[in-house]
Parts: C-alpha cells; sequence; structure tokens
C-alpha cells in the first residue's frame, strides 16, 4: 500500500470513527468531506498523467516523430480507455446518484460513453483517412 493510500484508509476511518461518534446529525457532512479528499486524489492523479503527456510530446523537435512514450492509437490504446472510463465511473456514478439523483446517474453515464465514442470515432476517421463512415461531410 503506497503512503497515499495509507493516507486514504485513515481519512476513511476517522470519517467512520467520527459518524459513530456524532451518530447521525453529521453524516451528510463525513461523507462529503471523504468524497471531496477522494476527487481531489483523482485529480492529481490525472493531473499528474496529463503533465507526462504534454511533457512526452513536447519531445518532438523539429516534425520528427516520438521515438519513447505511449502510443495513444490501437487497441491497447482503445481498452486503457475503456479500462480507465469503468474504474472513474465508479466514484463518478456515486457522487451524480448521491447529489442528484437518476437525471446525475444518466448524465454522468452520458459523457462516460461520449468520451468511448468520441475516441472510437476519431480512430475510425484516422484509419480511414479522415473520410468517417459517411465518406465525409462534404
Amino acid at each position: 500500500m503506497s503512503g497515499r493510500d495509507a493516507e486514504l484508509k485513515q481519512d476513511l476511518q476517522a470519517a467512520l470513527h467520527t459518524r459513530r461518534e456524532l451518530g447521525d446529525t453529521y453524516e451528510q457532512e463525513l461523507v462529503d468531506s471523504f468524497l471531496e479528499k477522494v476527487e481531489q486524489r483523482i485529480d492529481s492523479t490525472v493531473d499528474k498523467r496529463v503533465r507526462r503527456g504534454l511533457a512526452e510530446q513536447q519531445l518532438v523537435v523539429g516534425g520528427r516523430e516520438r521515438t519513447s512514450g505511449p502510443d495513444f492509437r490501437g487497441p491497447s490504446a482503445a481498452f486503457a480507455l475503456a479500462a480507465v472510463s469503468l474504474v472513474l465511473a465508479i466514484p463518478l456514478s456515486a457522487i451524480a446518484a448521491v447529489n442528484v439523483g437518476l437525471a446525475g446517474l444518466l448524465v454522468a453515464w452520458a459523457g462516460i460513453v461520449g468520451v468511448n465514442v468520441s475516441y472510437a470515432i476519431s480512430q475510425s476517421n484516422r484509419r480511414e483517412g479522415g473520410r468517417g463512415r459517411g465518406g465525409g461531410w462534404g
């Protein structure tokens, strides 16, 4: 377990302990506080990955092709996007359902599906030379 995982586990244990002491009175505030910490943790991880990806893209000098770093094309990238989407779907679904209800849950899943469909369409367009399925717009 990494140091950050241990810290998050301690935060959860503290929230549960506090809830036991205070009862139902502050339950919503405790849940909101813990979910905010989880969101910050996810944001931090995503930010690091984005910065790493941007740094790798900056390795391209003078139009030469990149020799290292991830290739965001092909079946492995599609699988990675699908896996990350499903992993992030869990907290997003919980947050949306708790705060907004069914409508929030539907919007969250529509966004998740939209990201995956957009990626699939962009890869299809890339393979077909930018024409898309219908042969282009004009």
